[in-house]
């Protein structure tokens, strides 16, 4: 006689493990509203900035002159391989994950997409946005208060640089992904 644990029957049901993936320029809310996806999905926050602060920060060449971006983006790609290795092993385990890594430029977003093969397509991207001062002044005060959401001091040029640089999602992206826009209104930062 063959018979089924409720361990079994439940884990037969349990909905497939997604992946919600947080995007916007500096400043848009993201770590406000990745803390509302993780209570409301159950799982732990892969936040780039994080893990960025905590490997890298005390490293940092703090010589003005000193090439930021040469020593910043090896490292970030390091994370970032890192990150969706953990984050595989949380989905092949059957949990969600909430990823919250830059991912600022499309380029970036589509290499991103292929490095996740079949996880692409249990992917919901939400995208945070908020107009450019509202962000400025939230980033000052952040790096003022350094309260819950602060990993680490932004300074007003790179603000500005990643301010520049971020580009939505556009038609083809949406096409291809499940895109969701959180309206500012619809989280508090």
């Amino acid at each position: 006689m063959h018979t089924t644990s409720a361990h079994t029957a439940a884990a037969a049901v349990a909905p497939a493990p997604r992946v919600h993936l947080v995007i916007g320029p500096v400043g848009a809310g993201k770590s406000t509203f990745v803390r509302q996806l993780v209570q409301q999905h159950r799982t732990v926050p892969l936040n780039l900035d994080d893990w960025m602060a905590t490997l890298f920060s005390p490293d940092r060449p703090d010589q003005p002159n000193a090439d930021g971006m040469a020593w910043y983006v090896p490292r970030t790609l390091r994370c970032l391989a890192q990150i969706w290795k953990t984050a595989e092993a949380v989905l092949n385990a059957g949990g969600d994950v909430v990823l919250e890594v830059g991912l600022i430029q499309q380029q970036q977003r589509d290499a991103f997409y292929a490095r996740m093969g079949a996880w692409a397509d249990a992917t919901v991207v939400y995208v945070l946005d908020a107009p450019r001062e509202v962000r400025r002044e939230r980033v000052l005060r952040r790096n003022a208060e350094q309260g819950e959401t602060f990993s680490m001091v932004v300074p007003p040029h790179i603000f500005e640089l990643a301010s520049d640089l971020w580009q939505p999602p556009g038609d083809v992206e949406c096409a291809d992904h499940t895109v969701v826009w959180v309206p500012v209104a619809d989280h508090r930062a």
